[in-house]
């Protein structure tokens, strides 16, 4: 009940704002080509931190009436939303730079040794920052599990960028990892802010897959941290360290395999990837 009520007063909030700030994210400021060489509106993704707020809001507010909030609930929205902030505003600034001839972590290092901080080596930087204040209240004062579970949020976070190569793709990734999160966690409280992140994403799931508009980093890096973090929330440090190894894998092999290429050779990977998207 708790993680429904958070996704449908995010999914309301979001449904909200997007209506309001379609003049907004049509300045030029914002506007960006898409892989089809199209100008659109990017970083509508902004609008999922300030969802999750609003519900953290909401719930602080109830809970000041006599409403007894579960306490797991309200911790996971208050870091979920430190999170979405963190990573949206590390996003936005990637979005709107536009950095060229720098991308991954090597086109990065070598613009860092040159003396050029790329706004995506600022975001490469600044995100394991962010994720260790947003995990710091769950280590137990323990060095390696501080570490560790940092690492969870910043290269989920990272491995959600390096999806969003096309309209809608990322969020499906999100809402895959989403469900199998919750069922495996037996739907715990814990999750409350992944579910508010689903609502806004679901909701900005039509705009991006008709190429209204971009999520852009402002959008996926809040996706990917949400999810890292909700593992680190819900899950046992063993089950923990085996995400951890698998995301550090797939960020490594980003390097030399192209996601998209892989999605393309895979008939059913294509299909789903491709599912609502414009011909």
């Amino acid at each position: 009940m708790i993680l429904l009520a958070a996704a449908a007063t995010a999914a309301v909030t979001t449904a909200a704002l997007l209506g309001g700030t379609r003049g907004f994210f049509a300045r030029d400021l914002f506007m960006r080509a898409n892989y089809r060489g199209e100008r659109l509106p990017t970083a509508v993704g902004l609008l999922v931190p300030i969802a999750a707020s609003t519900v953290l809001a909401a719930a602080a507010v109830l809970s000041t009436l006599g409403w007894d909030a579960h306490r797991d609930s309200l911790l996971s929205l208050n870091l979920t939303v430190t999170a979405a902030f963190g990573f949206g505003f590390l996003g936005l600034l990637d979005d709107l730079a536009v950095d060229r001839g720098a991308s991954g972590y090597r086109g990065h290092l070598r613009a860092l040794s040159g003396g050029n901080l790329s706004a995506g080596a600022l975001k490469m930087l600044a995100g394991p920052v962010v994720a260790l204040v947003v995990v710091n209240p769950l280590s137990g004062g323990s060095f390696w599990r501080l570490v560790a579970d940092g690492a969870v949020v910043a290269l989920a976070a990272n491995l959600a960028n390096l999806f969003d190569r096309a309209p809608g793709r990322v969020s499906k990734v999100f809402f895959a990892v989403a469900v199998v999160l919750v069922v495996a966690s037996g739907a715990s409280a814990a999750l409350a802010g992944l579910a508010a992140v689903g609502g806004a994403a679901l909701v900005l799931l039509r705009g991006d897959l008709s190429e209204r508009f971009m999520l852009g980093d402002a959008g996926a890096n809040p996706l990917g941290a949400a999810a890292g973090l909700a593992v680190v929330l819900a899950f046992s440090p063993g089950i923990r360290d085996v995400v951890l190894i698998a995301l550090f894998a797939m960020n490594l092999l980003s390097e030399w395999v192209s996601f998209s290429s892989v999605i393309e050779r895979v008939g059913l990977l294509r299909a789903l990837d491709t599912a609502g998207r414009r011909g």
